[in-house]
């Protein structure tokens, strides 16, 4: 009983160890300051502020976007290279596993309320988050010099830095404006969503989520299909909450709900090899 529990809520348990070592500067939530020790020089490879009290890794995206900014004096080499490897290595996995706000929208998910279930609109509404991508990542950044992402949209930056740091410090709430509600509001909306449609944030806004979806056909980690033992019955697909295709393309995020409901058992977690060929 216990190895099946173990095997049912084990994505659950990696989630929770990757969010507390992605914030294991406790201290700073009391103090409200930010660790700047060597190892904010690092990225970590989820979504996770990099001015959350007690993160003591950098957030890719948002050094992703302080590169851009400097690129016009100096390539972001190192930004550019680790998201490289993170996504040679997992791609969307990172998603399903090492997200600390992913987490927080499956948690969400778990709340009673009615569901919107998958549809042709929702996939529509995944290729937003390219467009986010695309536009507050780079172009903004670029052009405006302004971290557009991290200012004006990101939910984890508010959650876990903005509203920590205000707390605890009372001269920075005397700074508060028109942003900062607009971030709040922000937060709320997704955070609304996410509790009546799963993962919101990930499927439809998520730029990381995005950049990292481009390697899921070639990542080392993740799931695969045994062509030899499936049957192309398409229940992986019907019961994926995530606005799939096929398993293992740009949407999968790797949370292996699809093994639960193969009936051939041809779903499995393994390194290396190739994903399916399915069209």
């Amino acid at each position: 009983m216990h190895r099946d529990r173990l095997k049912k809520h084990g994505r659950q348990y990696v989630q929770l160890l990757a969010a507390v070592l992605y914030n294991c500067n406790i201290t700073g939530f009391a103090t409200g300051k930010i660790y700047k020790g060597k190892l904010k020089g690092l990225c970590a490879p989820g979504l996770n502020c990099y001015s959350c009290p007690g993160a003591v890794a950098s957030c890719p995206l948002g050094s992703l976007q302080s590169g851009l900014l400097m690129s016009k004096y100096k390539i972001p080499y190192y930004v550019l290279g680790t998201l490289l490897l993170f996504g040679l290595l997992f791609g969307r996995l990172i998603c399903g596993f090492l997200c600390p706000f992913g987490l927080l929208q499956d948690l969400l998910d778990k709340l009673p309320f009615p569901k919107i279930k998958k549809s042709r609109i929702t996939r529509i509404l995944s290729y937003l988050k390219y467009l986010i991508l695309i536009v507050f990542v780079i172009v903004i950044p670029l052009v405006h010099m302004v971290p557009g992402f991290c200012k004006y949209i990101c939910p984890a930056g508010t959650l876990e830095g903005g509203i920590p740091l205000t707390a605890a410090d009372g001269k920075l709430r005397g700074l508060i404006g028109f942003l900062f509600g607009w971030k709040v509001f922000i937060l709320c909306l997704i955070l609304l969503l996410c509790m009546f449609c799963y993962r919101a944030f990930c499927r439809f806004l998520c730029p990381l989520g995005a950049l990292y979806s481009f390697f899921n056909p070639v990542s080392f980690f993740g799931i695969r299909v045994d062509e030899n033992k499936c049957t192309h019955c398409d229940a992986c697909v019907k019961n994926c909450k995530m606005d799939i295709k096929k398993v293992c393309d740009r949407e999968c995020i790797h949370c292996g709900e699809c093994m639960a409901h193969c009936p051939t058992a041809a779903i499995s977690y393994q390194p290396g090899g190739r994903f399916s060929d399915r069209p």
